[in-house]
């Protein structure tokens, strides 16, 4: 399996809270739902839908499986949401039980042994193990080089602040970007893998 991250992202690099305004106040953040007015169906829709064509398993933290769980069991009927409800959901987490993993195909991974885990599921066979959102453990994958395709939609705001899904660890990772598209909205949808060793 190769690791896709998926994320909406402002041009100051937050992806905290972009579809709700209760999504995620962490730190007082306040924005939340602000990638909303920049959707465009046409292009970013087309880019989801790629991405979910290819995917064969969920893999999230525990907030955005929380909030993804109590929105798409109730959307049984629509195409995207019956996708996403019988996919295997891998969820890292010490906070919740295998007992509280309602959303159907629901695992548990606990945080100990997250790194290992994940990469038991890379080496096995399949197409995309997809991350939506889950920016602590994106910033955790990155680090440890266990992310194989990068699909930014780069919204065109400055949010001050918030969550960004990027190290901060003073590391040179080289990045490739191989498409890239423009909605009319003005969002910048790229796609990057690792950049090969020179």
């Amino acid at each position: 399996m190769h690791i896709l991250v998926s994320e909406f992202m402002s041009l100051d690099g937050v992806v905290q809270a972009p579809g709700g305004v209760d999504e995620d106040p962490d730190g007082g953040f306040t924005h939340g739902g602000w990638s909303h007015p920049y959707f465009d169906v046409e292009v970013m829709g087309a880019a989801i839908d790629d991405a979910m064509a290819g995917t064969d398993a969920l893999l999230f933290g525990r907030r955005t499986w929380q909030t993804m769980a109590a929105a798409w069991p109730q959307r049984a009927g629509d195409p995207f949401a019956d996708r996403m409800n019988e996919l295997r959901k891998y969820v890292v987490t010490d906070t919740l039980s295998d007992d509280d993993l309602t959303w159907p195909n629901s695992v548990r991974i606990p945080g100990c042994e997250t790194m290992d885990r994940i990469r038991q599921l890379r080496r096995s066979d399949g197409g995309a193990l997809s991350v939506m959102g889950s920016a602590t453990l994106v910033r955790a994958l990155l680090r440890e080089e266990l992310v194989d395709e990068l699909r930014l939609m780069i919204e065109p705001m400055l949010l001050g602040g918030g969550k960004s899904i990027f190290p901060d660890d003073r590391v040179l990772r080289p990045l490739e970007l191989t498409s890239t598209t423009t909605t009319v909205t003005g969002v910048h949808v790229c796609t990057y893998r690792p950049a090969a060793a020179t």
